[in-house]
C-alpha cells in the first residue's frame, strides 16, 4: 500500500511565504504570484480613476461593481494569508504577538486600506461620503513599494539627508512668515482682503516661494513691490535646495552600489 501523505500546515504556509515574500534588499526578482499581484494593483487603479467619470461609472456601473469586487476579494485573500504566513519572518516571532507586530506595520497597513473599498462596495452605498472614501483604491498604488527597488531607494536617499531635509523645511518656513509679514506691512491698507492679515498674506508667500505664481493676489505698491522681488529671487534658491540635497543622496547610494 502506498504512503498516505498527511497535510502539514507549517509546509503550506512556508511555501506560500516563499511565494508573496520579496527581498529588495538583495536584488530578488519578483515571483510570478508578486508579478501578479501588481497587474491586480495597476488594473484596479485604472478601474477606479475610469469609474470616477460619470459617462463611464453610468453606463458601466454593474461591470465596474463586480471588477471592484473581484479586486477587493484578491487583496482581501492576500492580506489574511500575509497574516498567517508573516511569522516565518523572525523578525515579527510568533503567535498573536507576532502577527499584531506585522499588521501594524506601514505595509500591513496600506494592504489593510486596499481592502476597505471591498466593504463599501458590498454595502452598496452611493452617498457622497462613501464615494469619496472609496477613492482610497488609488492608495493601493502604495503598495507596489515593496516590490520596487526604485522606492526603497528613494526611502534611503530621503533618510539620509533628513536632517538637511528639515533644515531646509525650516528656512522654507522662516522665510514664508518674513515675507507674508513684509507683505502684510505694506500691503493691507490697499488691499485687506488679499493682504489684510499675515495668514492671508501666506496664500501669496506659498505661491511666490514655490514659483508657482497663481496672479490671484499681487502687491500694487512700490514696497510691496521690491519685496515681492526679493522673494521670488530667494524662493528660486530655496525650492533648488531639496532638490539638490536629495540628488547628492541618490548620487552617494549609486556609487555605494557600484562598489559592492
Amino acid at each position: 500500500m502506498g504512503e498516505t501523505r498527511s497535510f502539514r500546515p507549517a509546509a503550506l504556509r512556508e511555501r506560500l511565504y516563499q511565494a508573496l515574500s520579496h527581498d529588495t534588499e538583495t536584488g530578488s526578482r519578483l515571483s510570478n504570484t508578486n508579478r501578479l499581484l501588481v497587474i491586480v494593483i495597476v488594473s484596479s487603479v485604472f478601474v477606479a480613476v475610469l469609474e470616477s467619470e460619470d459617462l463611464l461609472s453610468q453606463p458601466y456601473g454593474d461591470l465596474f461593481w463586480l471588477l471592484e469586487l473581484c479586486f477587493g476579494t484578491i487583496f482581501a485573500v492576500e492580506y489574511i494569508i500575509r497574516l498567517w504566513v508573516c511569522p516565518e519572518n523572525p523578525k515579527y516571532g510568533s503567535g498573536i504577538k507576532g502577527r499584531i507586530r506585522y499588521a501594524l506595520t506601514p505595509t500591513a497597513l496600506f494592504d489593510l486600506i486596499a481592502v476597505l473599498p471591498l466593504f463599501l462596495t458590498v454595502l452598496g452605498s452611493e452617498t457622497y461620503l462613501f464615494r469619496l472614501l472609496r477613492i482610497t483604491r488609488i492608495l493601493r498604488l502604495a503598495k507596489l513599494g515593496k516590490y520596487s527597488h526604485a522606492a526603497r531607494a528613494i526611502g534611503e536617499a530621503i533618510r539620509s539627508r533628513s536632517h538637511e531635509l528639515v533644515l531646509s523645511l525650516g528656512a522654507g518656513m522662516v522665510l514664508m512668515l518674513v515675507a507674508a509679514t513684509c507683505l502684510y506691512i505694506a500691503e493691507n491698507r490697499v488691499q485687506p482682503d488679499a493682504f489684510g492679515s499675515i495668514p492671508r498674506a501666506m496664500w501669496w508667500a506659498i505661491a511666490t516661494l514655490t514659483t508657482v505664481g497663481y496672479g490671484d493676489t499681487y502687491p500694487i505698491t512700490v514696497l510691496g513691490k521690491i519685496c515681492a522681488g526679493v522673494t521670488a529671487i530667494i524662493g528660486i534658491g530655496l525650492v533648488a535646495m531639496p532638490a539638490g540635497i536629495l540628488a547628492a543622496a541618490f548620487s552617494d547610494g549609486l556609487s555605494k552600489r557600484r562598489g559592492d
